[in-house]
């Protein structure tokens, strides 16, 4: 029996593959029920914070419908809404927060953050997102591929990009708990950190999941089941990265000749937002200075059939109910 009571949700790491997979078979149970407009206020009048450093749009939207399908109220606090480390150090602030709510969403800048709220609260806290994991990022893409195929085992998953950020440091995390194979296909500069990569060949070992990076973007996505992109300067990474970003990752960018390189079948992933058009505001602006008009993927993948980038993004909201559910539950 998978118990989650009182548990943080700080990194996979920290999560077997039972606990993983447990999260899961929660997320594809409470899926259906919103579906079909079942009720599952199952967490009736508690309440929980969402603090946010960086803003967002699928991860603030699924912990706030989220926790009102569950039955519970959630105050958001932004960018400029809190004290939280220029009045009032962090500890000081999850020991306030602990008093008032039952539960605490991070979504900022460094793992130690939401580290240190975590060893301060006596509720759950949740990791929204850190500069170096996104963990619930990660149960949303792994219910996708997993709706897509029946299965995970075995599966390979590959990431085309900056590996060493949030979202490639949690591919590789979670797909060595669930025994997939996971490919970084980037420049050497730009793979993922090597202890990381050691700590998760340990995992591996005993999952039977396998590793591999290349430089090799034909050779990397070769049999893949899923390809995964990510933007190529990440949120609170200054303007100034980009030209050399696109210098470095241009020939990563996961267009129909690197999708038709993959298994018959295989599907796009992507955490967004997205910059596979030049219809907003930064799209413009890179396509005036260095002349693209896409950039991590094309429009044709994105919006084309193998494309499951809005299933994906709709599966945060029922993996983050799940999160907030197990672990608040009585």
């Amino acid at each position: 029996m998978v118990d989650l009571r009182g548990r943080d949700f700080l990194k996979l790491l920290d999560f077997t593959p039972k606990e993983i997979e447990h999260l899961l078979k929660v997320s594809a149970t409470l899926k259906k029920q919103k579906h079909k407009g079942e009720s599952h206020r199952h967490l009736r009048g508690k309440q929980v914070v969402l603090l946010f450093e960086k803003d967002s749009t699928r991860t603030r939207c699924s912990f706030e419908a989220g926790a009102v399908d569950l039955g519970m109220q959630a105050t958001y606090i932004g960018p400029t809404g809190s004290q939280m480390g220029k009045k009032e150090t962090i500890e000081d602030t999850a020991r306030v927060l602990c008093r008032m709510y039952d539960g605490i969403e991070y979504r900022g800048f460094d793992q130690s953050t939401v580290e240190a709220l975590a060893k301060y609260s006596t509720v759950p806290v949740w990791n929204g997102l850190t500069n170096e994991f996104h963990p619930t990022q990660m149960l949303a893409d792994v219910m996708t591929i997993k709706e897509e195929f029946g299965d995970l085992k075995g599966r390979k998953l590959v990431f085309c990009g900056d590996a060493r950020n949030n979202v490639g440091n949690s591919l590789m995390v979670v797909c060595s708990k669930l025994g997939m194979h996971f490919a970084c296909c980037a420049p050497k500069a730009l793979w993922p950190n090597e202890e990381l990569v050691k700590t998760c060949k340990e995992i591996c070992k005993k999952t039977g999941a396998t590793i591999e990076m290349t430089e090799d973007i034909m050779e990397g996505t070769k049999d893949a089941d899923a390809l995964y992109t990510d933007v190529w300067v990440s949120m609170g990474e200054p303007m100034e990265l980009w030209e050399e970003r696109i210098k470095l990752l241009k020939p990563y960018q996961v267009n129909q000749k690197v999708m038709d390189n993959a298994k018959k079948g295989a599907i796009f992933l992507h955490c967004l937002p997205s910059f596979h058009n030049n219809e907003t505001t930064i799209g413009k602006e890179i396509e005036e200075k260095f002349g693209l008009k896409e950039m991590e993927v094309t429009d044709e993948v994105f919006e084309g059939p193998q494309s499951r980038v809005f299933e994906e993004a709709e599966n945060r909201l029922h993996t983050i109910k799940a999160v907030m559910l197990e672990t608040m539950k009585k």
